[in-house]
C-alpha cells in the first residue's frame, strides 16, 4: 500500500489517539527502517526504546519462530515452561526472585500499585510519586503520573497517590505520613525528559523506605534492559528496589510486561488476587529469553556504555558550539538535548535526512537508539545534527 492510502484508512477506521507522523514504516533490520516508498532511515528513535536489540534480531525472530510453530498460548490454569525459563533468568541477572509477568509497562506498574497496597494490608495505602515522572495511562498509572497534560479530562482520579517534586529528597520525606505505603520513580525519567536521578537522592530514597517501612518501586520500563550501561539502572546506585517493573525491550520487540519482586513482599500475593489473560505466554516469554540472552551473550550492555559516553561526548561538543542547547544528559544510550525552543522542527529536519530520532516535553531531543548502535552511526547522527543547527543560530 502506498503511503497516502494508508493514512486515508486509517483516518478512516482507527481511533484518532496518536499525532502520526507522515511516515508508513513497513521493514527493519538492525538499526535501519525502510518507509513504503523505500526510503531507508537510521532509527534513534528504536519503537521508543522497545528494539533495544535492534529491528527483527537474529536470535529473537528465530526463538518466536520456533515457539509460534509449537504453542501460541495457554492459559495459566496450566504451568507454562517459557515462563518459568524467563523467569528464573530475570531472578539470576538481577536482584528480585519472584516474577509476574503481563503485556505492557502500564499492566507492570498496575501489579507493582496493588502488590504494594496488598503489603500495606488495608491500613496503608499511599504512594508517592514524582513530578516529571510516566507511568501508564490506566487510571491508577495516570494517577501516578507526575504529568499533568496527561491526567486532562480524566477527573476523578483514582486516590492514594502522592507527587512531589523529582530529586527533592526533602520533599519526599515530608510528604510520609502513617498512610503512606511505597515511594515509586523511574531512576531516568524518560517522558519527563530524560532526568536523571541524583546518586545521594536515590540513596537517600532507598534509606527513608527502609527508615519507614515503605516499598520502593523502580519503573525501569523504560531505563532498564541494558539501556543505560548496567542491564538494570538501580545497579549504577549500589541500592537495590523492593519492586522493579520492566516491560519495553524484554521482549526484543514483542509485547511483554513484567513486575519483579523480592520474595517478602511477592508473598502478600495469593492465587487469585491478580492475574493476566495473555501475560506470560509461551510466544512473549520465549522472545524475552531470547533478547536477554542477546543482551548478555552479545555484550551489548557494555556497547550501550562505551558507545553511550562517546555519544554524550559529541553532543556537548555540539552545546558548546550553540548557546541555545541548555543542556545535555542521560546514561548510556538513553540521551536528552534540552534546547530552549521547541524541538519538533528539529525531529523534521532530521527525518528528511534520513534519522529518527524523537522530541519529549516539547523541547528535549531524546535519543534511545538500539543497543547495538556503532560510533559511526552516532557520527552520522550528530553530524546531521550539526548541519541543521547552524542554519538554526
Amino acid at each position: 500500500m502506498k503511503t497516502e492510502e494508508v493514512k486515508k484508512l486509517d483516518k478512516k477506521y482507527v481511533i484518532h489517539t496518536y499525532k502520526r507522523i507522515p511516515l508508513v514504516l513497513v521493514k527493519g533490520k538492525g538499526t535501519k527502517v525502510w518507509d513504503s516508498e523505500g526510503k531507508e532511515y537510521l532509527d534513534f528513535v528504536a519503537g521508543i526504546a522497545v528494539n533495544g536489540l535492534g529491528h527483527c534480531h537474529p536470535k529473537v525472530v528465530k526463538a518466536i519462530q520456533e515457539q509460534v510453530a509449537q504453542l501460541i498460548h495457554i492459559s495459566n490454569l496450566y504451568y507454562i515452561e517459557p515462563q518459568v525459563k524467563l523467569a528464573k533468568l530475570v531472578a539470576d541477572n538481577s536482584f528480585g526472585n519472584k516474577s509476574f509477568f503481563c503485556n505492557s509497562g502500564a499492566e507492570a506498574n498496575e501489579a507493582a500499585i496493588k502488590l504494594s497496597r496488598k503489603y500495606g494490608k488495608g491500613k496503608r495505602y499511599e504512594i508517592i510519586c514524582m513530578e516529571g515522572s510516566f507511568h501508564g495511562r490506566t487510571l491508577a498509572t495516570l494517577t501516578a503520573t507526575g504529568q499533568e497534560k496527561y491526567r486532562k479530562g480524566y477527573a476523578p482520579l483514582a486516590p492514594g497517590f502522592k507527587i512531589v517534586p523529582f530529586n527533592d529528597l526533602e520533599k519526599a520525606a515530608e510528604a510520609i505520613n502513617d498512610r503512606t505505603v511505597a515511594v515509586m520513580l523511574e531512576p531516568i525519567q524518560g517522558e519527563g525528559g530524560i532526568n536523571v536521578a541524583g546518586d545521594k537522592y536515590l540513596k537517600g530514597i532507598r534509606r527513608l523506605c527502609d527508615e519507614n517501612d515503605l516499598l520502593l518501586i523502580l519503573d525501569e520500563i523504560q531505563c532498564g534492559m541494558g539501556r543505560t550501561g548496567k542491564l538494570f539502572s538501580y545497579k549504577h546506585y549500589g541500592i537495590e528496589p523492593d519492586i522493579m517493573t520492566l516491560a519495553k525491550s524484554l521482549g526484543g520487540g514483542f509485547p511483554i510486561g513484567a513486575m519483579i519482586a523480592k520474595e517478602r513482599i511477592a508473598s502478600h500475593f495469593s492465587p487469585g488476587d491478580h492475574a493476566s489473560t495473555f501475560g506470560g505466554n509461551p510466544l512473549a516469554c520465549s522472545a524475552a529469553c531470547a533478547a536477554i540472552e542477546a543482551i548478555l551473550e552479545e555484550k551489548l550492555i557494555e556497547n550501550a556504555a562505551q558507545v553511550g559516553n562517546y555519544f554524550i561526548e559529541k553532543l556537548k561538543e555540539l552545546k558548546k558550539k550553540y548557546s541555545f542547547i541548555k543542556d545535555v544528559r542521560g546514561k548510556g544510550l538513553m540521551i536528552g538535548v534540552e534546547l530552549d525552543f521547541e524541538g519538533k522542527d528539529i525531529v523534521s529536519k532530521c527525518q528528511e535526512k534520513g534519522i529518527l530520532i524523537n522530541c519529549t516535553v516539547d523541547r528535549v531531543l531524546r535519543f534511545v537508539p538500539p543497543l547495538i548502535v556503532t560510533r559511526e552511526e552516532v557520527d552520522q547522527v550528530v553530524t546531521t545534527l550539526d548541519k541543521i543547527f547552524k542554519n538554526k543560530k
